[in-house]
């Protein structure tokens, strides 16, 4: 008779769904998906929340294969050496083996006054506390958002085209990953939506009041709505549980996704750290590494030798307001070109990706190990170089 093997998943974000899904090809797995939510989150839609054109949100039958056990709840400790973990709500659930996909939120800003007067948007329940906010706010309301990376800027533009008055601070420069040809696009969508956006070395946030935001260079930015987008973090959980982390709280993990520490436990998305050398925090490569580390886990209850993660990048797509985006190319190894698509087709680029993300997982919850991604070795051959010539094995044991 076969020994049943129960996985516990942490987290049901875009990875924890992915490595969910992908466990339920063998039949000898029971698969539990812990997330503190009854319904998926689409962080790739919080800024049109924000705007009022969309809720953000999935019903997790959608997108959740059968079989899955979802217990709604939050975890507050893992303790590797009895294999539990302990919910909120006071009860444990034992695993065989743990994914760790808690995803990542809001950073608490060091500026003075920023928590207590502006508004975070990283997670659901922040974004919608906007609203209201925004909804009460005159028309003519100045609206500062903080942080031009692709959460400020798509902010940004949804509120403008609305008729808001909006300024961006960037702190230094907009859109810091795009190439300067995509970043120009960028800056000509939102000075056509009014956006006002103030970068260069004085745009850096010394604080903020109830009133205003104040820069580096001195002056005073008006703000009766501040919205903060400015830096993520991840869940304290995994330091909390005496695993090891980086230094912003990621799981520390070898290139197999297992966890330093304990080869029962394995990280993905963005509170995973392998190698302490991190991609990307995004939805692109939350789902391949949520995909990884179930094939991981798989690896190890058959027997073999887990394969270490291989993921190549292809761009990033910011949305502009509802009718257009720029679609900006980069290297496999995430490496911003000079190539970008923009305008209306770049908006529905933009839409195309949102949509396929959910419908990837949607696939792989009904055709389990269908899910593919793009590949770069690129990462492999600078790990050899940076040891020289060696990576970390693979094969260790329970």
């Amino acid at each position: 008779m076969t020994e049943n093997t129960d996985v516990v998943v942490i987290g049901g974000g875009y990875a924890g769904v992915m490595a969910a899904n992908r466990l339920t090809q063998r039949d000898d797995v029971t698969v539990t998906l812990i997330n503190p939510r009854p319904a998926f989150v689409e962080r790739l839609r919080l800024p049109q929340l924000v705007g009022g054109s969309h809720d953000a949100v999935v019903d997790y039958r959608e997108i959740l294969a059968e079989g899955i056990g979802l217990v709604v709840d939050t975890v507050t400790r893992i303790d590797a050496t009895e294999r539990s973990v302990t919910l909120a709500t006071g009860g444990t659930v034992c695993y065989d083996y743990l994914i760790y996909a808690v995803g990542s939120g809001s950073a608490d800003p060091s500026v003075p006054g920023a928590a207590e007067f502006a508004y975070p948007i990283a997670g659901l329940e922040e974004a919608q506390r906007l609203r209201p906010v925004l909804d009460a706010a005159p028309a003519t309301a100045a609206v500062t958002v903080v942080g031009a990376g692709p959460t400020g800027i798509e902010t940004a533009a949804e509120l403008a085209e609305l008729g808001r008055r909006v300024t961006l601070v960037c702190g230094e420069v907009l859109g810091p990953y795009l190439h300067p040809r995509g970043r120009r696009s960028v800056a000509k969508r939102l000075a056509e939506l009014g956006v006002i956006v103030l970068d260069g070395p004085g745009a850096k946030v010394t604080a903020v009041t109830r009133d205003d935001v104040q820069l580096s260079d001195g002056r005073k930015v008006p703000s009766e709505v501040t919205i903060w987008t400015a830096g993520f973090g991840v869940p304290d959980l995994a330091a909390r549980s005496g695993l090891s982390t980086d230094a912003l709280g990621r799981l520390l993990t070898d290139e197999t996704l297992m966890s330093v520490d304990d080869v029962r436990i394995v990280a993905a998305g963005d509170s995973a750290a392998p190698s302490d050398l991190p991609l990307r925090m995004s939805c692109y490569a939350a789902e391949p590494l949520g995909a990884h580390a179930a094939d991981t886990v798989l690896s190890r209850i058959a027997g073999e030798r887990p394969a270490p993660i291989n993921l190549g990048f292809a761009g990033l797509c910011i949305g502009l307001g509802r009718r257009a985006a720029t679609a900006q190319f980069a290297s496999k190894d995430d490496t911003a070109k000079g190539f970008y698509i923009g305008g209306r087709l770049g908006a529905k680029i933009k839409e195309i990706g949102c949509r396929g993300v959910v419908k990837q997982l949607a696939n792989e919850a009904r055709k389990p190990g269908s899910y593919t991604w793009v590949k770069d070795d690129k990462r492999q051959e600078l790990l050899r170089a940076k040891r020289g010539g060696g990576l970390p094995t693979a094969e260790r044991t329970a």
